[in-house]
């Protein structure tokens, strides 16, 4: 039995759920970059902010959705990685 999900944590998984919908529009060849960059965002503000901090995390949808609108456009082909998103891949176990 799954645990019941409040309308922003449905919001958030919602959001997670359409942006890695979204790699899969992009060329194969920069498939990776976009994953990482979404797993690597997503688990940096989930880290960062409080589950109590409603507002904190409603900003954080409406900046994610701006976000995602941009790279959904099919003239986005590529993303930038950080050094730092590349190291938390490499020391990660996902």
């Amino acid at each position: 039995m799954s645990a019941r999900r409040s309308g922003l944590q449905r919001d958030v998984l919602n959001l997670y759920r359409r942006a890695l919908r979204m790699v899969k529009t992009k060329p194969p060849s920069t498939q990776d970059k976009f994953s990482l960059y979404i797993r690597y965002t997503f688990r940096l503000n989930a880290s960062s902010v409080s589950p109590r901090d409603v507002s904190a995390i409603e900003h954080l949808l409406r900046k994610g959705k701006r976000q995602l609108e941009m790279y959904e456009q099919p003239s986005v082909k590529d993303c930038w990685v950080s050094e730092d998103m590349r190291n938390w891949q490499r020391n990660s176990h996902n």
